[in-house]
């Protein structure tokens, strides 16, 4: 894709060098295990999240995780501290807002973001909603991650959106970005400043 583009990709076992090589070469910053069954199989075997990590870091590349359920998170919050690599939490960890900020697995988010390698997406509002459209719903939760981690959030859509019950406009998705940081200088920081760190740009 060139220069001006950065990418993860998704791991099932432990890559070997040259093929990281390769991938570093083409763009690829960082690796993504997800904890979700069905398309994406089972979850990953810690030893192998482990072997990747340590081939990984070398390059300077980031791990992300995306959880499937929100418990997982607590269950893997000492892995993810222990990691010498930084690791991004997508999705905002899939919590439930009907629990409330209160709930000990957002709890438990906010202690991995303030985290020295702890980041977050901000990604997902739609999938968090109850209500459905405009999302807002996952407002407040946004709010307080930056609020956490304010040099270690970064924005996405999950465009194309597969398996989305709402199937959301991404113009909704975009509208909520001012009234997660309503600050221009936050702004930039989630959406420029902060990806641009963790990817290497």
């Amino acid at each position: 894709a060139g220069p001006n583009y950065r990418a993860i990709t998704p791991i099932l076992e432990v890559p070997s060098e040259k093929e990281l090589a390769a991938l570093h070469e083409a763009g690829f910053r960082g690796v993504r295990f997800t904890f979700t069954r069905g398309r994406h199989g089972r979850p990953p075997d810690v030893a192998i999240m482990r072997a990747t990590v340590e081939r990984i870091a070398p390059l300077g590349w980031h791990t992300d995780f995306f959880f499937g359920d929100a418990q997982q998170l607590i269950a893997m919050s000492d892995f993810l501290c222990s990691l010498p690599v930084p690791f991004v939490i997508d999705a905002m960890g899939k919590i439930d807002v009907a629990d409330g900020l209160g709930q000990p697995v957002f709890q438990t988010l906010l202690d991995l973001v303030r985290q020295h390698n702890g980041w977050v997406k901000l990604a997902g509002s739609d999938r968090l909603t109850i209500a459905g459209p405009p999302y807002h719903e996952a407002l407040p939760f946004a709010q307080a991650l930056i609020a956490a981690a304010p040099d270690r959030v970064i924005w996405g859509t999950d465009w194309p959106h597969p398996n989305n019950l709402w199937n959301p406009d991404d113009a909704d998705l975009i509208d909520l970005i001012p009234l997660m940081a309503p600050d221009t200088t936050q702004q930039r920081k989630l959406l420029v400043d902060n990806p641009a760190r963790l990817v290497g740009f």
